[in-house]
């Protein structure tokens, strides 16, 4: 609360509690100041990948490719690529890049960050995205060669989202301290992490690519979404994440901050745990989605910015398909397969603090207008994570999440949801790991898209998760800030300048 209190305190009376900051950056634009929902969980780039951590940590490292800002796959560290067989890829190097401690990043430090995310000792949550991967190794002085276990068409998708780290540094300290103070070769550099307020970075002036505009990036922990509002209005901060429809519509008109949406490649979805009660009652689970107003929601409560699906990824990804509608809103429909079931005892709704809490209680008083008892459970975010990644057994019955995996292909978004190897799961059957697996591997992509097409299926018929709508990700930005949003939430520091 103290923190809150601060940021609030700020925010209404900022021009005249900190005006040198402002001049200056009226003036100079040497600093760009980040409202964040949430401080980082983390600063290695290969523990997690929320939105608030991938914000910050993505301009300290480079990957071995990207997704430039019309969502083409483009090189980063790797200059090119070519297939040697279906399951080995060769990538040909940058030869003059240098990590911020001065040392070049050689093709060791490639084979070693692709070997570090894929080893089950580091327990990263991200290992499903990148499980396919068997080994990389140094193949000439500037190329580094990976062998797959299956041939793997989402490979490239996957890579713009693994960063290289330095070898010498991380060999060094450990993963605990290289968590704490960070080195990589981005176009910003670390400087300093106050624990629950904010992560400063300075603009590496070595950098191999396009310089930063800024000499300094502050990224702070704003929870409070009108908090954030008030920062951008007062000119505290210059850009802030998660805004809602009722605040972009209060920018419109302003003469010194906007609103930028984007639909993007997230999607809010009901994680339904099939093998607690009362959820691994098929009936129940049925119920609780006729029970859901999507539309309602999405126009109702998020100003129609948000779109509804009805299947476990957005049109934004590869494997959409037209022909998955999902179940349809019918309370009445809910209420008869709760009579039939039988009522179930009282159970908890768990949610985390980055989620819309308007649509949490709209979600939660849907439920219980057709009989089921429940009641909300708000933790914050990394208690969030941590819950939902104890498996089948062990996760919440019931919790709304958020799903991404910045690949815009449906191999990331099912993967981890529904693939026994992978500690997100929600169920483990045989059959579906077949079907992901298939999908994952082969080369043709009517095949890719019909596999996909029957997971969606299974997903509507046997009801594990309860998709909702495809997120609009609502920016704030000062009105002379020039950045183009991107469907995979990219937030890249180089790529933004002011206006004049």
């Amino acid at each position: 609360m103290m923190l809150r209190k601060v940021f609030v305190f700020a925010a209404v009376l900022g021009l005249a509690l900190f005006p040198s900051a402002i001049i200056t950056q009226a003036a100079e634009k040497q600093q760009i100041v980040v409202d964040l929902v949430n401080e980082p969980s983390t600063l290695d780039p290969q523990i997690q990948w929320n939105p608030d951590s991938y914000f910050v940590y993505r301009n300290i490292f480079d990957n071995l490719v990207t997704r430039d800002n019309s969502g083409k796959i483009v090189p980063e560290i790797a200059t090119s690529w070519k297939s040697l067989s279906d399951t080995k890829i060769a990538f040909s190097l940058r030869s003059d890049v240098t990590f911020h401690d001065g040392t070049p990043l050689t093709a060791e430090d490639v084979a070693f960050s692709v070997n570090r995310i894929v080893d089950p000792k580091l327990a990263s949550p991200q290992l499903s995205q990148f499980a396919k991967i068997a080994k990389a190794e140094v193949s000439g002085d500037h190329e580094v060669t990976l062998t797959l276990k299956t041939p793997y068409p989402a490979l490239l998708a996957q890579l713009t989202k693994l960063s290289i780290v330095p070898e010498h540094v991380v060999q060094k300290v450990g993963n605990q301290a290289f968590n704490l103070a960070p080195v990589g070769s981005g176009p910003y550099k670390f400087v300093k992490w106050d624990r629950g307020v904010s992560v400063t970075l300075v603009r590496y002036d070595g950098y191999w690519g396009n310089k930063g505009p800024f000499e300094q990036a502050v990224f702070r922990a704003v929870p409070d979404a009108s908090t954030r509002l008030a920062d951008l209005q007062a000119g505290v901060a210059d850009f802030a994440r998660a805004l809602t429809s009722d605040q972009a519509a209060q920018l419109e008109g302003s003469q010194t901050v906007k609103a930028v949406p984007v639909l993007t490649e997230r999607m809010a979805f009901i994680r339904i745990n099939p093998n607690k009660p009362p959820f691994d009652n098929l009936q129940l689970r049925q119920a609780l989605a006729y029970a859901i107003d999507k539309e309602g929601i999405t126009q109702g409560i998020l100003g129609g910015f948000d779109k509804p699906v009805g299947q476990m990824m957005t049109p934004a990804h590869f494997g959409w398909s037209d022909k998955i509608a999902g179940l349809p809103y019918d309370p009445d429909k809910a209420k008869a397969l709760i009579a039939s079931a039988g009522k179930p005892a009282k159970f908890q709704l768990t949610i985390g603090a980055f989620f819309d809490q308007r649509v949490a209680e709209a979600i939660l008083q849907e439920l219980q207008e057709v009989g089921f008892d429940v009641e909300i459970s708000q933790v914050d975010t990394p208690t969030f994570l941590q819950l939902i990644q104890k498996g089948p057994a062990d996760a919440p019955a019931l919790a709304i999440s958020t799903n991404s995996c910045a690949c815009q292909d449906a191999d990331g978004v099912l993967n981890y949801l529904f693939h026994s190897g992978s500690t997100w799961t929600i169920v483990a059957k045989p059959e579906i790991d077949a079907l992901l697996d298939e999908a994952g591997s082969s080369s043709e992509e009517q095949k890719r898209l019909a596999d996909y097409e029957k997971i969606g299926q299974f997903i509507v018929d046997q009801v594990p998760t309860v998709p909702l709508y495809q997120m609009d990700a609502i920016y704030g930005a000062a009105k002379a800030l020039n950045f183009q949003p991107t469907p995979n939430e990219s937030f890249f520091l180089n790529r933004m300048s002011w206006a004049g």
